[in-house]
């Protein structure tokens, strides 16, 4: 089996939300223990790259390892976004003794993540061609970046697509060789960006526990 490590994104300022998504209520825990949890259930090492780690950092396992995401100006007042958020952390694990061969890239904001499905993807990769830097699901058409897998290899390629000005993973996906994964249950992509948002996948949980 390939070496994995799971890359946690936690740097949004959840502007949409009006609140931390990292820290929304699922019952007994909240939002990023909960990813932190099915990340540990499948990847080798846990990573997160926010900018708030004295925010998250009681109420996560000693295990998972916090990566300071650096700001985009000298002042610190613009987040550099996911894209360059997840290059920084393959940066830190580009340098490790036994720096892992792939990364699975999570959003802090998926609530209906399987450990059993990541870990079946992770048995996938073994079958990606060594030529394909990235293992992904697609949605309507569209790569779902920050779901899926990257190898570490990939870090030197995306360092230049961002000294070029590359801000958004969808442009960088479209023009690499990267493979999808085949019949990825959408449910599991969901992500909650808004209040509604978040009021529709109660709602749906709630119904789904009636069934």
């Amino acid at each position: 089996m390939v070496s994995l490590a799971a890359v946690i994104l936690a740097g949004g300022r959840s502007s949409r939300m009006g609140r931390d998504k990292a820290l929304m209520s699922l019952g007994g825990e909240v939002l990023i223990q909960r990813t932190c949890r099915v990340a540990m259930a499948c990847a080798d090492a846990v990573y997160i790259v926010t900018p708030w780690g004295d925010r998250y950092q009681a109420l996560l396992p000693a295990t998972v390892t916090l990566i300071e995401e650096r700001a985009a100006t000298p002042l610190g007042e613009v987040s550099p976004g996911p894209l360059v958020a997840l290059v920084q952390a393959l940066g830190v694990l580009a340098e490790l003794e036994h720096r892992p061969d792939w990364v699975l890239a999570l959003a802090c904001d998926l609530p209906n993540l399987s450990a059993a499905t990541l870990a079946a993807w992770r048995g996938e990769l073994t079958q990606v061609e060594a030529h394909q830097l990235a293992y992904l699901p697609q949605r309507q058409g569209r790569w779902e970046p920050l779901c899926g897998f990257y190898r570490v290899a990939a870090l030197e390629d995306l360092r230049r697509y961002v000294a070029l000005g590359g801000k958004s993973f969808q442009p960088w996906l479209n023009q690499r060789p990267v493979a999808a994964i085949p019949s990825a249950d959408e449910r599991m992509l969901v992500n909650v960006n808004t209040p509604t948002d978040w009021a529709a996948w109660q709602t749906a949980i709630d119904m789904d526990s009636e069934r």
